[in-house]
């Protein structure tokens, strides 16, 4: 018996996954429970949305909120196309798309630019601790939400807000692709980052994101590019910074330097990063800057220099750090591992190479695995 048309755009799209209602509901559920968002459907409820209609025949009426975002985010298409049916016109699709699209961005208030703010520390939570590996699409998944909204936003004041988020999402991402072993997808992120950061008046986004993509340069080992980038943002004049900022790029400044082999300029950044170091601002970029952070940036510098206190410094700094940041454990133990090399100690370098190397396995980190294995 041949299966009638599909009523909605819905309904094919989970007719081609070759899924039943049932199954679908549930993988709406666990995508709602992963993602943090309120929204959840019954198989009941997916019908009547599949079906366009109501029992009795009347229009659906208005979606919630929630279960538009669900709906839109598991099959990457706008709520208003997923409920027509799927051969309308590309004509039609695209101006009635545009006035949703549109309609929807107008409806974002400060509690959804908060909803998405903890979303995003819910990530950079797991990020830390388990990798890219395990939020890398979802990351990038989330730019895509938070861009559509943005774009189709009117409001200035609106767009700069999501614009923070977004910026912070790029940075992530462009921080995860590299680990992940991409540095032409990672600086891709970044200047994604910068171009969201340019839509918001405070500079902070911007300077951030820009100090950020230095990383990818020393990876590709072009340490004075590295250098050259952070200093087109003049730190020593640029008073409208956030201190944590400051002290930040001042740190990335300070690990540039040190790539080039500039001893002094290097440990000059590095007073002056300690020196701007504050709690970071909560209306600011995140950025992981503390004291023992900050100590372990400067033993990595120190490590790259040969500086005798480098072990020491860094010895601390694993013993002071956070247990969930399992990346950053990772890096140091290869730092340990740079040092003892050069004190011509191998069996204690290949010892933390080899737990470095175990760790960033696990967490899918391919640079660090990279620079781990030259050691073990």
């Amino acid at each position: 018996m041949p299966q009638r048309p599909a009523r909605t755009l819905l309904e094919k799209l989970i007719r081609d996954r070759n899924l039943t209602f049932d199954e679908c509901a549930e993988a709406l559920d666990r995508l709602a429970y992963d993602s943090g968002e309120p929204g959840t459907l019954s198989t009941r409820h997916l019908q009547r949305l599949v079906a366009g209609r109501r029992p009795n025949g009347s229009p659906l009426g208005p979606i919630r909120p929630a279960t538009a975002r669900l709906l839109e985010r598991f099959f990457e298409r706008d709520i208003s196309a997923l409920l027509r049916p799927p051969d309308l016109p590309a004509s039609d699709n695209s101006a009635v798309e545009l006035q949703h699209l549109v309609q929807l961005s107008g409806r974002v208030d400060a509690s959804v630019i908060h909803l998405l703010r903890g979303q995003l520390n819910s990530i950079r939570r797991l990020d830390r601790q388990f990798g890219a590996i395990v939020t890398h699409d979802e990351v990038k998944a989330k730019i895509k939400q938070v861009r559509h909204l943005r774009t189709h936003s009117l409001r200035p004041d609106t767009r700069a807000s999501l614009a923070t988020v977004e910026s912070e999402l790029c940075t992530l991402a462009g921080w995860q692709a590299l680990d992940l072993g991409n540095p032409q997808q990672a600086w891709g992120h970044y200047e994604d980052a910068k171009a969201a950061a340019r839509e918001i008046p405070d500079p902070n986004w911007l300077v951030h994101a820009t100090a950020e993509q230095s990383v990818v340069l020393l990876d590709l080992d072009h340490p004075t590019a590295a250098v050259d980038l952070v200093g087109t943002l003049d730190l020593p004049r640029a008073m409208k910074l956030a201190p944590s900022i400051r002290s930040w790029c001042f740190a990335a400044l300070g690990e540039a330097h040190a790539a080039v082999g500039d001893e002094r300029a290097s440990l000059t950044s590095f007073d002056l990063a300690d020196k701007y170091l504050s709690t970071p601002e909560t209306t600011g970029p995140y950025v992981a800057l503390d004291a023992i952070h900050l100590a372990r940036w400067r033993g990595h510098a120190l490590a790259r220099l040969g500086k005798r206190e480098a072990p020491a410094v860094l010895e601390a700094a694993l013993a002071d750090l956070d247990p969930t940041f399992v990346r950053a454990a990772a890096g140091l133990r290869i730092d340990l591992a740079v040092v003892h090399c050069s004190l011509n100690e191998p069996d204690r370098a290949s010892s933390h190479a080899r737990e470095a190397a175990s760790v960033a396995a696990e967490i899918g980190s391919t640079r660090q695995v990279k620079r781990a294995l030259a050691f073990v």
